[in-house]
């Protein structure tokens, strides 16, 4: 079967995007109303990095992560456009994020999910189950 211009991706760490771009991509992921905020300024003043993902229609993934400035880092927000699942791309901005994150010197990467997400983050993905806690704030 040939593949079209639209089923190829391109990755990119650190790469550029619109703050509507990403509020679009976290509001359908999530499933949440569509917000206005400044992801281009939260992310350049507190992470690590992140990866985004774009095929010829648009931006289809995210993430980003977060740190401690020393050797913890933190999965947050993965996201994949609901037109665009179920063709690894998930998998590969997590294999990407990985990637530039071992290149910093971190020692750990971290990532916090829901239950039925389970089987991306460990079998997909390759992280290890381990004791957490939580506190709901609100």
């Amino acid at each position: 079967m040939p593949v079209s211009d639209s089923d190829v991706v391109r990755y990119e760490w650190r790469g550029s995007f619109s703050n509507q771009e990403v509020n679009a991509l976290h509001a359908e992921a999530f499933e949440h109303r569509l917000f206005d905020d400044n992801w281009v300024d939260q992310l350049e003043r507190l992470s690590l990095g992140w990866v985004i993902a774009r095929d010829d229609d648009g931006l289809v993934g995210f993430v980003n992560v977060i740190w401690d400035g020393l050797v913890h880092a933190f999965i947050e927000d993965t996201a994949v456009a609901l037109r665009a699942r179920g063709r690894g791309i998930g998998t590969r901005l997590i294999e990407m994020a990985r990637e530039h994150v071992a290149a910093t010197g971190c020692e750990w990467l971290h990532v916090d999910f829901d239950d039925h997400l389970r089987s991306f983050y460990f079998d997909a993905c390759g992280f290890t189950p381990t004791n957490a806690g939580l506190i709901r704030l609100r």
